[in-house]
């Protein structure tokens, strides 16, 4: 968007003037003038008689828009297992696909993951992208979005859809600013609308308080990072077909900044957290962080997880992948323990739509119990070790 004043009509009458709000106008050789004040509010198109000022809207179409179609998900891995999120995008990705009528691709990168594109077309995809080469085995944001933005720029999808991972959220916008379109951080819903047929990418603001609903009309592909377990994963199929399509790689072409010197994995006895079905969490009413064994104790009784609030890692009493939350992990369980939480509406963010969650607080009016399907007003130090315990009896 821009403002101009033109010559030929405009007639030095001063009355925009003391219409702007901001004082951008003046007038310079009888016509009017706006500096860099302006915020194309219009209030001076408005007042202008003559119309001589007029907002220029420079949001034109990037090329021929029709000629993009389909869409993609981007298919995370690790050592070539596919993560849960690739599914639950591919799950998601199909509705939208069936909307627009266009095909729906899973784009794999890595090396020796050639089984790993053919688990992707039993969960749906029509076509999957693979880029099969040593050089891509560990992620590297430099060499992921190079590699996406020219398969992008060769095939023109409609949607790129990938997870607010760790890996999504790092490199998938250095590919939307080489495309130079937009990207939508963190949705929790995807819609089409039936007539405009633009990608609604809704995702929540302001800690959760209200819901944004975003557009991007004039630029391609359509991308957004859509938040870990709160879309439903796709069905395996394995009598679908598909067709894999191989993209060669010239290492020699590929620019990293950076270099992988060492991978060193946390070690714990408990299970993932966004893959567990059962998280047991501990907030600041553990006091210090030798209690977390209690946290610890449970989780592993129940073969679940182990979760923190924000302050707790804050502090330094247990590492940040435990963190759950709107700046930390989103998980969606079927059973949620939160142990001395308090509730803060950005923990909430991340763990209220949960089957069934469990809050045990000494204090009776704390939020956490707002969303609780069962809460325990009392002390965690005398309840959990009872939990874990008649648990232990009753699970053998």
């Amino acid at each position: 968007m821009s403002i101009k004043v033109l010559a030929e009509k405009c007639i030095a009458c001063e009355v925009c003037i003391p219409a702007c709000p901001y004082g951008a106008i003046s007038i310079e050789g009888e016509v009017a003038v706006i500096g860099d004040e302006c915020t194309l509010c219009g209030s001076c198109v408005e007042v202008c008689a003559t119309e001589a000022i007029m907002i220029i809207d420079e949001r034109e179409a990037k090329g021929d828009l029709s000629s993009y179609r389909g869409v993609w998900i981007f298919a995370e891995q690790r050592r070539g297992q596919v993560s849960s999120v690739a599914y639950e995008l591919l799950g998601e990705g199909r509705k939208l696909a069936d909307k627009l009528g266009q095909p729906l691709a899973a784009v794999l990168l890595g090396n020796n993951v050639q089984e790993a594109a053919q688990q992707l077309i039993y969960y749906g995809a029509d076509e999957v992208y693979l880029a099969d080469d040593p050089v891509l085995e560990d992620f590297h944001d430099d060499s992921y979005a190079q590699v996406l933005t020219e398969l992008i720029n060769e095939y023109k999808p409609n949607i790129v859809l990938t997870g607010a991972t760790a890996i999504g959220r790092s490199f998938i916008p250095k590919v939307a600013v080489k495309l130079h379109t937009g990207l939508t951080a963190d949705c929790t819903q995807l819609e089409i609308n039936p007539e405009s047929k633009l990608l609604e990418q809704t995702r929540p603001a302001f800690g959760g308080n209200i819901m944004a609903t975003i557009l991007c009309p004039y630029n391609r592909p359509q991308m957004a990072t859509v938040r870990h377990k709160v879309m439903k994963q796709a069905v395996c199929d394995k009598s679908r077909k598909g067709k894999i399509i191989t993209k060669e790689i010239d290492a020699g072409k590929l620019t990293l900044r950076t270099r992988l010197i060492e991978l060193v994995e946390e070690i714990t006895d408990t299970v993932n957290l966004t893959e567990a079905d059962i998280i047991v969490s501990g907030g600041r009413g553990l006091g210090k962080p030798e209690n977390f064994k209690l946290i610890e104790d449970l989780a592993k009784v129940l073969g679940g997880a182990v979760g923190a609030s924000r302050p707790t890692v804050d502090a330094g009493w247990i590492p940040y992948s435990h963190q759950v939350g709107q700046t930390g992990k989103t998980v969606c369980p079927k059973l949620y323990i939160a142990c001395g939480i308090s509730g803060a509406i950005q923990h909430l963010a991340g763990m209220q739509s949960s089957d069934v969650i469990v809050a045990i607080n000494t204090d009776p009016e704390a939020p956490i119990f707002n969303v609780a399907t069962y809460g325990i007003v009392g002390d965690l130090f005398d309840i959990v070790p009872a939990l874990t315990q008649r648990f232990k009896e009753v699970l053998g």
